[in-house]
């Protein structure tokens, strides 16, 4: 009973996630999230005793779930700073060629709840962007642990600007401008050792 239970959490959490980013966090009503993950909006209520409570656990579910994508991907990344910056920019310009791209689930959701700072949103979306930007600090640690934590945030900076530009005009263009950009930010840092990861 109590697996079948899970499983019907996992089952809304996964319908929500879907409508919110589709459709946006405010104008998805539980009566739509509960009608596409086959339950009545009462077992919906059991799970979750309000809309803000499932909005926290899907941003919570996908910044472990994303979180740990960027991980496996970044800790296979090896070699100088420019390289793996030009590889950043080359993933995000894949992800944002899908059909249904619509920018950062986080950051959307931190937009549609800017003028309610204390939303559990706007909690999810501050950590899930610290922890990703502690991710990049890392990674550049060890060439100069003195910048990393600036390289990190400027990084951050033009990794969000050329999305959301990218939103409003529709144009691609702006990920090979921040690109270019963060190129110029990194190349004057100079590994320490052969890979970022301290190999041989």
């Amino acid at each position: 009973m109590r697996r079948k239970s899970a499983e019907t959490r996992e089952r809304m959490i996964d319908a929500a996630y879907t409508l919110f980013y589709r459709s946006g966090f405010s104008r998805t009503g539980v009566d739509a999230v509960a009608e596409a993950a086959g339950v009545t909006k009462r077992t919906l209520y059991q799970h979750f005793p309000s809309k803000d409570a499932l909005i926290e656990a899907v941003l919570e579910r996908q910044h472990h779930l994303a979180l740990e994508r960027t991980r496996r991907w970044a800790d296979k990344l090896s070699g100088d700073p420019a390289q793996i910056v030009a590889t950043l920019f080359d993933q995000l310009a894949q992800w944002a060629q899908e059909k249904e791209w619509k920018g950062s689930g986080f950051t959307r959701a931190a937009f549609e709840f800017a003028d309610m700072p204390g939303h559990p949103a706007r909690g999810a979306a501050r950590r899930h962007k610290d922890a990703l930007e502690a991710h990049l600090a890392g990674k550049f640690s060890r060439l100069d642990p003195k910048t990393a934590a600036s390289v990190a945030r400027q990084l951050m900076l033009l990794l969000e600007g050329c999305q959301s530009l990218v939103l409003v005009h529709g144009d691609l263009r702006y990920i090979d401008s921040a690109r270019d950009a963060a190129l110029t930010l990194v190349q004057n840092l100079k590994p320490q050792t052969r890979s970022l990861e301290g190999g041989a």
